[in-house]
């Protein structure tokens, strides 16, 4: 729990929502630039996709790091640091001439700055602030932050670029980014009383033991297709869409929406999370993915069904993250909710570097996503199967014997 007073679960979870909401929500707008950076610098849309694809790969890796350091010296420290490298990598992205100097900023130092501002590390902190018959609507709750983010920072970038152009839209956005700083503190908890919650098990122990456990590991897969699904939306679908002679204000509105529905899917999916069995609320979230895909697929592209199939995927988008935690939590308990909730995230962002990377390989091997649509949605059936054998009892660890 929190050191001082003011640190309620309600500040707690209010500020680690605006935490996502900067966090998550700049790293959505990042679609937005694949068209004019590429065209200014003469650059192929798959030197930029394996920039972000880097991204979500060092992202997904150094998340269960910053989960372990979260958990063991504070989620503010972790915050701080993540911040100031997120800003800088923004800051060089925005410098970048070659494909090599744009990896190593949208790709190795955003990367590692979104481990430390995202998901594991807040959602340590408001698990452990909520009772287990609050904590999944809680973390719901978290997550539609993040989703209001999408909904937010994309019209803003949008604005920034249309007023600014791409280069000065991105300095501005570092700055804005800097505004986690001071939220962080309202996260810091009290280390003492934190150590002696749940036993004596150590990250090793933890570690072991979920990685011995069958559910976790099928858990982990199903994340990793919805990663791949996700960012194959978030940073093709606008170049998608302008392919097929829309407006670039049509992809910023397609994902302004899906970040909109977002906000009210991810509440929804959590409130099922917190009242339901949470492997079977998983299962029916990915297999009705796969079904929107499939009827996006077969319909004429309009306007219309472009904004009606962002809407439905919108509510469909961050869903799994808050059922996945408390599924976690309900397994593993708390205490190392941030490291356990990372090593999964990790899974999710190899997802995500293979969703990005696969569809600018086909793309420039066919001149068309189709085959990646196709991709996206025979794992989405997937993901729905191998949900449904997790096994979601609470583990009995035998208790310390006394020194």
């Amino acid at each position: 729990m929190s050191s001082s007073n003011w640190r309620t679960p309600f500040v707690i979870l209010l500020c680690g929502g605006i935490i996502l909401t900067l966090s998550l929500g700049t790293r959505h707008t990042f679609g937005l630039y694949l068209q004019p950076m590429t065209f200014d610098l003469g650059w192929s849309r798959q030197t930029f996709a394996i920039a972000l694809a880097i991204q979500n790969l060092v992202y997904g890796l150094a998340t269960p790091f910053a989960g372990m350091i979260a958990d063991r010296y504070g989620a503010t420290r972790a915050l701080i640091g993540g911040t100031l490298l997120y800003a800088l990598g923004i800051v060089l992205m925005a410098f970048s001439t070659t494909g090599w100097e744009f990896s190593l900023s949208a790709g190795l130092l955003v990367g590692i700055g979104l481990s430390c501002s995202g998901f594991s590390t807040v959602f340590g902190v408001v698990g452990r602030a909520f009772p287990p018959e609050k904590r999944t609507l809680a973390l719901g709750i978290a997550a539609s932050a993040g989703s209001f983010g999408q909904f937010l920072m994309l019209p803003y970038g949008q604005a920034l670029m249309n007023h600014f152009g791409w280069h000065n839209a991105l300095l501005i956005c570092a700055v804005t980014l800097m505004l986690i700083l001071p939220l962080s503190t309202s996260l810091a908890e009290d280390r003492k009383a934190l150590a002696l919650a749940g036993g004596k098990q150590s990250i090793p122990e933890a570690l072991r033991e979920a990685f011995g456990h069958s559910g976790y590991l099928l858990l982990c897969s199903g994340y990793f297709v919805c990663g791949f699904q996700l960012m194959f939306i978030s940073v093709h679908f606008p170049a998608y869409l302008i392919d097929q002679r829309m407006t670039p204000e049509s992809g910023m509105m397609a994902l302004a929406l899906i970040g909109l529905f977002n906000i009210f899917g991810t509440y929804f999916w959590g409130w099922l999370g917190q009242h339901y069995t949470k492997k079977y609320v998983l299962s029916v979230l990915y297999f009705t993915r796969a079904v929107t895909f499939a009827i996006f697929l077969s319909m004429p592209l309009t306007p219309l069904s472009v904004y009606l199939f962002s809407s439905a995927i919108g509510f469909l988008w961050l869903g799994t993250v808050p059922v996945t935690s408390g599924l976690i939590a309900q397994v593993f308990g708390v205490k190392y909710l941030a490291t356990l909730t990372g090593i999964a995230f990790l899974f999710h962002q190899v997802g995500s570097f293979f969703g990005v990377w696969i569809a600018g390989y086909l793309f420039d091997a066919t001149g068309s996503y189709r085959l990646m649509w196709l991709l996206t949605i025979a794992l989405g059936v997937l993901a729905g199967l191998i949900n449904l054998p997790i096994n979601d009892s609470q583990i009995v660890r035998p208790a310390m014997r006394p020194a």
